[in-house]
């Protein structure tokens, strides 16, 4: 149950009316007091943020103007102000940990001329949203979003669209997907679109993620910086006019023209928050503010949703061996990974792109060399449940045919691809595809498309979403995608938004001399205990196993390891980390904890402490490390069982782009 631990102030607006226009400067701190910020309202509606009394942000202006003129944050004047405190657990089923604390102070100023402003403080972040209460429809121009940073040129990682096209508006259609870019505020590529999460260093120690959460038929920022000043400036796409089929075979919609304004308002709603992290890079890879500023779950009855593992063809090929049927897009291969999967626990098959017939945008066209109702019939037998991959267009056209009918044929969900964009319309349609497949208890992994930004939370049966470079780069990609670099910012940047199908799980391991690019024998930078611990480093609640069924079966310690991980949890801690370098990760599910961690190309010894785990004394440790030899071949890895002892901090040698999971349980001790 909610629990409110305070209302601290409602102030009517004959209260605060000496005030109107003559400007007033509201502090909000958060519940332990560290993190305060201060708005101002003036001429210009602004905010900063303050880190135990420091200015970690300085005043930065935030409107919305709409296409009347009318301009929201210019010349505010204030009706009433309403102060609250909360303290409350909000559930997270299908997450990093059954349930989340959800505490914080807020502060909503409520303005003249139906809108307002909303301010949280949490001890982790600094938050704000507007809100209308407007009947009639209008049309929002532009926003405002600024993060200033003064007199301080700070450092940045973050994100730039892949496509580095002539002109800002060309890179809107994208697919969320790029390494990591180290700079200054001032170093900044002006003509250069970033996507978020992306992330300011404000001192030596502490930083600010930046992200956003709540979108729903709004646009995701954006961020640039055209003039090369120490700030940071938000970016919206203007919500398309005119559109035309196109792109990856016919399954994408090009934006060809687009309105004057950036979202059309049909009634009275709130818009996304905009989230700033505060913290030190632990303190922000642990943050579920994401998660926290999202609707509340629309969805009553979760029971039907079932998180879990995938076997996925495409990474691998449809690579298999040692069968006397040619493998490719057919049942029988099909049926050779449903019996996979049967073997090793797995709860799903996915048919990706290939089962529909190419080129049409139509999900009931099916290829003749697939009889579906047959794999769905052998599927059940075996207690796997089948998901299809399917494009946007096909998918977006005819909706809730496709839905009706995989459904009542016993599919258990979609993976839906080529999205490439976050203007109002593109958020909107996430929201509604998640809606209808709920209607149908169809779980959702949503590819091609942007960050979840808190989406999971409203529709808890979308399990997963890409918006990540993930491991299928790897398909194409030389060593100038450094992925074992990357690997190490995700826990600190992309995954502060939410969950992510990254698609791990590679038998095939390469270290920086051995690893090449290969699409039917698809191998990972780094060594095979990398991809081990990223099923623990990642949060992931429908996570892949990428590799075949032929490699699986070779290499039986970790596929075993692989099939038995949890992907949904009770608890999650960071314990030690850096971002761009290394990071390990403790997960709890019942009694069992998980602690896995992994290092960039520079080799790294480890010494963790356990304390803050509770583990009892005598349980059993299983431990997948490092092979001595892992600098030399990758795929060394070296399986050790022992007894925990109480106290004892676990040491390990990395090898360069190397890693490590532990599993401590008292199942094992009995072993």
């Amino acid at each position: 149950m909610r629990r409110i631990l305070a209302i601290a102030a409602v102030f009517a607006a004959s209260a605060l009316s000496a005030f109107a226009g003559t400007g007033k400067t509201y502090t909000l701190n958060s519940p332990d007091g560290r993190l305060c910020t201060q708005v101002s309202v003036a001429d210009v509606l602004e905010y900063d943020i303050r880190l135990d009394g420091a200015v970690v942000m300085d005043a930065s202006p935030l409107s919305l103007t709409l296409t009347d003129g009318t301009v929201w944050g210019g010349s505010a004047k204030v009706r009433k102000a309403l102060r609250t405190g909360v303290d409350t657990r909000v559930a997270s089923p299908f997450y990093r940990a059954t349930e989340i604390r959800d505490n914080y102070n807020s502060l909503t100023l409520i303005m003249k001329g139906d809108w307002s402003v909303e301010f949280r403080a949490y001890n982790d972040g600094i938050a704000y949203r507007f809100a209308t209460t407007a009947k009639k429809p209008f049309e929002i121009a532009a926003e405002q979003a600024e993060f200033s940073f003064g007199e301080r040129d700070c450092r940045v990682t973050l994100p730039y669209v892949k496509r580095n096209a002539g002109n800002l508006e060309a890179q809107l259609m994208n697919s969320f997907e790029n390494t990591y870019t180290e700079t200054t505020l001032s170093g900044l590529d002006a003509g250069r679109l970033a996507f978020l999460p992306a992330v300011v260093h404000v001192d030596g120690e502490h930083s600010i993620c930046f992200t956003e959460s709540d979108l729903n038929g709004y646009p995701g920022m954006f961020l640039h910086n055209p003039d090369g000043g120490h700030r940071l400036l938000g970016y919206f796409a203007r919500c398309p006019k005119t559109e035309v089929q196109g792109g990856h075979n016919m399954l994408q919609m090009i934006v060809t023209g687009r309105e004057d304004y950036i979202a059309k308002v049909d009634g009275p709603r709130t818009f996304p928050w905009r989230i700033a992290v505060v913290g030190t890079d632990c303190e922000i890879a642990q943050s579920s503010l994401s998660y926290l500023l999202a609707a509340p779950s629309k969805v009553e009855d979760t029971s039907w949703i079932k998180p879990g593992k995938v076997a996925w063809d495409w990474w691998n090929d449809w690579n298999i061996t040692g069968v006397d049927f040619r493998a490719g897009v057919n049942n029988d291969t099909y049926k050779h990974y449903i019996d996979f999967a049967s073997e090793k626990g797995v709860e799903y098959v996915i048919l990706d792109e290939g089962w529909a017939v190419n080129k049409k945008a139509d999900l009931m066209q099916i290829v003749p060399e697939i009889d579906l109702p047959e794999l769905v019939r052998y599927a059940d037998s075996k207690g796997v449940g089948l998901i299809l991959w399917a494009g946007y267009h096909a998918f977006e056209r005819d909706m809730e045919n496709v839905c009706r009918h995989y459904s009542q044929m016993g599919i258990k969900g979609f993976k839906v691809d080529f999205m490439d964009r976050d203007d109002q319309k593109m958020t909107a349609f996430n929201h509604r595809a998640a809606e209808m497949a709920a209607r149908y208890k169809l779980i959702i992994d949503f590819h091609g498309t942007h960050k979840p930004a808190g989406i999971n939370r409203t529709w808890p049966n979308v399990l997963n979403v890409e918006g990540v470079n993930g491991l299928e780069q790897l398909k194409w990609s030389g060593l100038d995608m450094n992925m074992v670099k990357y690997d190490t910012y995700l826990p600190f940047l992309r995954q502060v938004s939410g969950p992510m199908d990254y698609t791990q799980g590679a038998m095939l391991n390469g270290t920086r001399s051995s690893y090449r690019p290969n699409n039917s024998e698809p191998m990972s930078q780094g060594t095979r205990c990398h991809q081990l611990a990223l099923y623990v480093v990642l949060d992931s609640p429908f996570n892949m196993l990428c590799d075949s069924p032929s490699n699986y079966r070779k290499e039986p310690e970790c596929t075993d390891f692989i099939a038995a991980v949890p992907t949904v949890w009770d608890e999650t801690r960071v314990l030690q980390g850096r971002m761009g370098e290394y990071v390990v990760t403790a997960r709890r599910k019942g009694n069992t904890w998980y602690v896995g961690g992994i290092t960039d190309w520079t080799p790294r010894d480890l010494e963790i402490d356990l304390s803050a785990l509770g583990l009892a004394d005598g349980i059993g440790v299983t431990l997948f490390r490092d092979g001595v030899n892992a600098d030399r071949n990758a795929t060394d890895y070296k399986l050790e069982r022992s007894v925990y002892r109480s106290g004892t901090p676990l040491r390990l040698h990395l090898a360069p782009g190397g890693g490590f999971v532990a599993c401590f349980s008292k199942k094992m001790a009995r072993q």
